[in-house]
């Protein structure tokens, strides 16, 4: 598989390199499938890419909306995605392990899309850190708080209104 090297802009055979490098898989699960589903694809993908490697860190699943609509071709006809179970996966793996990561994760039907780029086992480490972060933040009161009229009525009278 080619890539675009960062430092020349070439594109340069991934495959067959033999020392390690860090990837990471991001990807989007089907959102009709059962939560328990999609967590057991999850786990597939998981144990797939520590065969291929080990894995470096993780983002488990959890259910988003897109930012824009995902269609894709099936045997029956177009499916689009406007949410998905999205997760990430970060592993170290040589050129062998990498290409049999991307042909594991190409053959997951449950899988509508994903994206693998190669970082640095420090930046895997940073995003898993940010993503516990995140997780642990709560969650964004509403911009449209509820306030009762006598709330309202008072603050009026105490702006001199």
């Amino acid at each position: 598989m080619a890539k675009n090297d960062i430092e020349s802009g070439e594109m340069v055979n991934d495959t067959e390199h033999a020392e390690t490098r860090v990837y990471e898989l991001a990807f989007h699960i089907d959102p009709e499938l059962p939560q328990e589903e999609a967590k057991k694809t999850y786990q597939t993908l998981r144990e797939g890419l520590a065969g291929a490697g080990s894995v470096v860190a993780e983002g488990e699943i959890q259910k988003i909306p897109l930012a824009y609509t995902i269609s894709r071709k099936e045997h029956a006809g177009r499916r689009d995605f406007d949410s998905a179970f999205f997760g990430w996966i970060a592993y170290e793996a040589d050129g062998a392990g990498h290409q049999k990561a991307l042909e594991m994760v190409q053959a997951e039907t449950r899988v509508i899309r994903f994206l693998d780029l190669r970082t640095t086992v420090e930046g895997a480490k940073h995003a898993a850190e940010m993503h516990e972060f995140y997780a642990k933040l709560p969650e964004k009161a509403s911009e449209e708080e509820e306030v009762s009229d006598a709330q309202l009525d008072a603050a009026l009278k105490e702006a001199g209104v």
